[in-house]
């Protein structure tokens, strides 16, 4: 046996090798639980509806994922957590193995890849912008020297920002703690427009207090996946995640629930995104790939 294997397998029997550098199966098999993360209003992709009952797209990946670690451990009766992230928190709670898996609306990029792991991409998406029907704005162009929200930890808000300095467009951001509370920064005015991926944008208009009087509008300034995130130097998970997914995608399971929560009247509201795959999405299908963005 090799000296670091003697190592690990020293540290593991003292307890200090810490649990966030545990492969994960053995994790969850050990303490017969998996906690999984859910997003609070990343509508259709896992929001909530009533005061604590997740729902969604991202939600049924993740039960499914469930389903095959159950089969995997042998552990019928396995204990499922579910804990609330943000988008500013959802990458250190899971690197610190607060969380085992987060299947929301998480793009997968070259950067974030340096501390976490992404499986096969499950949606395309690029950054848009949700304004009143009032104001006047239909491109970027429109928000010179204007206030401008997007929410804490985004790759959006990344984006707005680059945006505006190449363009020279002066453009005031604010962030809000989650899509609603950004959101909310233009409905009450103390934002002409909220920036963020177009699908988000059209699922919190849906919901939202007042749909008749919002717009998406704007060029898609650039077309990122969405993918479940994982700790990274964990190939068995990986392995198994993926193949949970690529099993849905290939059995057409992934193109019923794509039909349920993008093409059909979804809670709480029943309206209808009328959002169809993305050629994108459709080639990925086909390609099962988990290449990130730049």
């Amino acid at each position: 046996m090799k000296t670091s294997l003697v190592m690990t397998a020293a540290l593991l029997a003292t307890g200090l090798l810490t649990t966030a550098h545990a492969q994960t199966l053995q994790k969850v098999a050990d303490a017969n639980k998996i906690t999984v993360s859910y997003r609070e209003a990343s509508v259709p992709f896992s929001y909530l509806i009533g005061s604590n009952k997740s729902v969604g797209f991202s939600v049924e990946l993740t039960d499914a994922i469930v389903d095959d670690v159950r089969k995997k451990l042998n552990k019928p009766n396995l204990q499922v957590a579910t804990m609330p992230v943000t988008s500013q928190n959802r990458i250190p709670l899971l690197v610190n193995g607060t969380y085992d898996i987060e299947c929301g609306s998480t793009t997968n990029n070259s950067t974030r890849a340096k501390d976490v792991t992404f499986a096969t991409n499950h949606f395309y998406t690029g950054t848009r912008l949700l304004t009143k029907k009032t104001s006047g704005v239909k491109n970027y162009a429109d928000l010179t020297g204007k206030t401008v929200s997007s929410t804490t930890g985004t790759t959006n808000a990344q984006v707005i920002r680059k945006y505006s300095a190449d363009k020279n467009l002066n453009l005031q951001l604010v962030l809000g703690k989650d899509h609603d509370d950004s959101l909310l920064l233009v409905e009450n005015d103390r934002a002409l427009a909220f920036a963020m991926d177009d699908i988000l944008l059209f699922g919190l208009k849906a919901n939202s207090k007042n749909p008749d009087a919002l717009e998406v509008v704007g060029d898609s300034l650039q077309v990122e996946p969405y993918a479940c995130m994982l700790r990274k130097d964990d190939p068995e998970f990986k392995k198994l995640v993926d193949g949970t997914l690529n099993r849905l995608i290939k059995s057409g399971e992934f193109a019923r629930l794509y039909t349920k929560w993008f093409m059909s009247p979804i809670p709480p509201k029943g309206v209808n995104l009328n959002l169809p795959m993305s050629e994108q999405l459709k080639a990925n299908l086909k390609e099962l790939s988990d290449k990130p963005a730049l």
